[in-house]
């Protein structure tokens, strides 16, 4: 998991966990470099889903299949950089809200950009309105979630921009204790209690690094040419040799002897 994953999901447990609640499930549960389940809070009862076996795994699931829990069971459900190696993310998102109590919280924490990773494989990336249509999808399928915000948030030292949604199950978009998207400054931020989009950005923070780049460069070759279309200067005459070596200015001193023998 990379760093802004883990981060966010710390400060999501922070903010969102509840009195009262007791049980979290988490979709993608096997710890690949950290997990969730590390950082959950006291009295937090966790279960872990995965595909296969593994660290942190409680309970294996089969592709495309029903989640074997009972409907409206846990107080939080989440998946954090798992739906971008989903082929229907769509259909695992119905699974969680499914899983989820009226009432409880839905996290999702995917990225918008980066490398190709396959873990088995690499299928999605998420945009800035894409919780709102996972909410629209949902209710359309007799699940209600309301998003409470969403936000795509700046790398650290990977090379991740974060896509991060939180709903709650229901028809209410109450939100926690804060919001995730007061921790520092996002792009493209969706939050129940505003109207549009605030902080919009149409560039990602690779295109925003590359125009940056590509405008540095720009100036350093114009600097190369400007000092190139200036007049060469003249060089500068030689010293006149005296002053390079006085001594071979003037005819060389006659050594001892050399009147005898020049007569």
């Amino acid at each position: 998991m990379h760093d802004t994953a883990l981060a966010f999901g710390r400060s999501f447990f922070d903010y969102y966990w509840e009195a009262g609640f007791t049980l979290c499930v988490e979709l993608g549960a096997c710890d690949v470099n950290g997990g969730l389940r590390d950082v959950r809070p006291a009295g937090c009862h966790y279960i872990g889903l995965d595909l296969s076996p593994g660290p942190g795994v409680d309970v294996v699931v089969q592709p495309d299949a029903r989640l074997p829990l009972a409907d409206a069971c846990t107080d939080i459900a989440l998946a954090s950089s798992v739906f971008e190696h989903d082929g229907a993310f769509w259909e695992s998102f119905l699974e969680l809200c499914r899983i989820t109590r009226p009432g409880g919280i839905i996290y999702l924490n995917a990225p918008s950009n980066g490398k190709v990773h396959r873990f088995p494989v690499d299928c999605w990336r998420f945009y800035p309105d894409a919780g709102l249509a996972l909410a629209r999808w949902a209710g359309r399928r007799g699940l209600a979630v309301q998003q409470i915000e969403s936000f795509v948030a700046p790398r650290r030292d990977d090379v991740w921009n974060d896509f991060v949604v939180v709903f709650r199950r229901g028809e209410e978009a109450r939100p926690g204790h804060g919001y995730l998207s007061d921790l520092g400054p996002v792009d493209n931020l969706h939050r129940h209690d505003r109207e549009g989009v605030q902080h919009e950005n149409e560039l990602t923070e690779d295109m925003r690094l590359v125009q940056d780049l590509r405008s540095k460069l720009e100036a350093a070759e114009a600097r190369l040419a400007a000092m190139a279309a200036e007049p060469d200067h003249a060089e500068p005459a030689e010293p006149p040799v005296e002053e390079l070596a006085p001594n071979l200015a003037s005819p060389p001193s006659a050594f001892p002897g050399a009147e005898e023998i020049q007569g």
